[in-house]
């Protein structure tokens, strides 16, 4: 994959007119101080660089800016436990720790440029320690979520090759019962305050190292980190993404789906393990020089999330959508948040009726974003965007989205197809390399000139993208081609649903019908489940079509889902299938 092309070539790929907003105070001083050698590149003067290291090339810059006096008193990061615990760092002070820990990395563990090391932990500051420690010393980071049984982390281990592993005294053990079968593993490092046996002390080694650390050299498409897809559609893959995708791609924006400052202070809920909280508490805020916000949050719980917004001046909000469907349950009235002022949501579509609420209660709209392990982020509704519910916004910088057919033929507005993104001549740089050790899988997932996703979708006359379900999960019945998600916005609106989802189930007849999981509301009562059936039938008619209602409900008192807390359709449509 060449990288070094001239970006006018790229600028081809989408038509976006320069942000309008005016940065206040020091927020200017990015543009003077670290964005504006970028500008050239933007504007195709100059080609993309060879090299490329965010935590010299970005944090470091920031960490200067501080020393000079030249960025607001803010935070780079800021993490509370909800106890009392609370951690601030600067740039600097980031920058001096996360050099400990790279050495700790290099000399303790003797782990080189290109090693694999898998880091499973909860919300704590250690995770971004050994992030930006991996970066300087261009260790490939393989993130986990703290949910991973044993056979998960059996599976990560044996199919990343990793060399090391870092986790907490709580997954210890499981890592333990799995570690002989996994050959390549070398080293164990736990974050306890505690000892186990065939473990090294994370934080003893790092406090006692010293910070003097050479970051080194990596190119620009060196990898960076390789994510596990979240698994919706069979086993998850490794997805790989270089120094270019992650960390030089939000340079190349001039105008980001975040719009922040300096000044401001970001709080994005996504678990470590995914993307979006790769995207939303480590890369797109820091090129801004923001502060990143962290509640450790051991369980997501609504009183905590509003507690914390009507506590600590938090600027922006990133969650999911199950996070906003969560908190418009409660009295929103009784809260008054200290600084709120932009909230998204990503990871799946937001029901158009959890967005009303949210803002009747609130006064604040909630942008949406779309994007997959493989992309980033690929659509949203940035500020200043018409948001119309239900679509999720344009395609951003660098992307060229269109909705094409199995031909990879270009749809028209209007007409169902698959999500793509245009991947030649010029492959975009946010995009992830391929799916390591699977050059079958890379290759199935390009058609013509295009990435596909696997996600169904329109684009209207404007320009704004329909989410309607992946490929798999569209149902068809008596010919009539269904999208899930519709049915699940429908169902959302009655007060008595909390949580849907629609998939396909067998009928002698139709072929295949709807079907609907549901997950009452805590103040609703269950004790005429056939009434409320009927009920929930008749509103999704009313508000659909009559052909898109669910013949069959089921009420059910969770849904299953994956570590990243998406809905897994999958198995829901497989149990109906007899496919369990």
């Amino acid at each position: 994959m060449k990288l070094s092309f001239k970006l006018r070539t790229l600028k081809s790929l989408w038509t976006l007119k320069p942000s309008n907003r005016s940065f206040h105070g020091h927020g200017r001083l990015l543009a003077a101080d670290v964005y504006s050698q970028y500008e050239s590149i933007r504007r195709g003067e100059q080609e993309i660089p060879q090299y490329f290291n965010f935590a010299s090339d970005v944090l470091d810059k920031w960490a200067e800016m501080e020393k000079a006096g030249k960025r607001p008193s803010n935070p780079a990061f800021w993490w509370i436990d909800g106890k009392g615990e609370e951690v601030k760092w600067s740039f600097e002070e980031l920058g001096f720790l996360s050099r400990k820990v790279a050495n700790v990395l290099t000399e303790v563990c003797g782990l080189q440029k290109g090693d694999r090391i898998v880091v499973i932990l909860p919300r704590i500051p250690e995770w971004w320690l050994v992030n930006v420690a991996c970066m300087r010393a261009g260790i490939v980071l393989i993130p986990g979520i703290s949910l991973l049984s044993p056979k998960d982390i059996l599976y990560r281990l044996q199919a990343s090759k990793a060399k090391c592993i870092v986790t907490n005294d709580t997954l210890a053990p499981a890592v333990d019962s799995v570690a002989s079968e996994c050959q390549f593993l070398q080293t164990k490092l736990m974050v306890s305050k505690g000892s186990r046996e065939g473990w090294l002390n994370f934080t003893d080694l790092y406090k006692n190292q010293s910070a003097d650390h050479s970051c080194i050299k990596t190119r620009i498409q060196d990898s960076m980190t390789i994510f596990f897809t979240s698994g919706t559609t069979g086993f998850p893959k490794m997805t790989e993404h270089s120094q270019g995708s992650l960390g030089f791609r939000p340079l190349l924006s001039e105008r980001y789906w975040l719009d922040l400052t300096p000044s401001d202070v970001i709080w994005s809920t996504a678990d470590t393990g995914w993307i979006l909280g790769a995207l939303t508490s480590v890369f797109d805020p820091w090129v801004f020089g923001s502060c990143v916000f962290i509640h450790r949050l051991p369980r997501i719980e609504s009183a905590d999330i509003l507690n914390t917004l009507c506590r600590f001046p938090i600027d922006t909000l990133v969650g999911a959508p199950t996070l906003f469907r969560m908190l418009v349950q409660n009295d929103l009235s009784s809260y008054k948040f200290m600084n709120l002022k932009h909230c998204l949501s990503g990871g799946e579509p937001l029901n158009p009726e959890v967005m009303e609420q949210w803002k009747r209660a609130t006064g604040l709209d909630i942008h949406e974003v779309y994007g997959q392990t493989e992309t980033g982020i690929i659509c949203c509704v940035s500020k200043g965007m018409k948001i119309k519910p239900g679509l999720m916004g344009k395609g951003v910088p660098l992307y060229d989205v269109q909705i094409i057919d199995k031909n990879a033929n270009i749809l028209p507005p209007g007409q169902q197809g698959e999500i793509a993104v245009r991947s030649k001549p010029l492959r975009p740089l946010g995009l992830f390399s391929e799916y390591v050790d699977n050059p079958k899988k890379t290759a199935e997932s390009e058609r013509g000139d295009f990435y596909v996703t696997g996600d169904k979708g329109t684009m209207d006359e404007d320009g704004y993208i329909q989410f309607f379900g992946r490929d798999d999960d569209i149902i068809i019945s008596s010919g009539y081609r269904i999208g899930p998600f519709e049915v699940e916005s429908a169902l959302i609106e009655h007060p008595a649903v909390a949580e849907t989802a629609v998939v396909s189930s067998p009928d002698p007849l139709r072929g295949e019908v709807v079907k609907a999981f549901v997950v009452l509301s805590p103040a609703f009562s269950s004790s005429d489940l056939e009434s409320l059936t009927c009920d929930l039938q008749d509103h999704v008619k009313k508000t659909t079509a009559p052909y898109k209602y669910p013949r069959k409900v089921e009420f059910v008192q969770e849904l299953p889902k994956t570590v990243t807390g998406k809905i897994k359709r999958n198995e829901l449509r497989n149990k109906e299938w007899g496919r369990a």
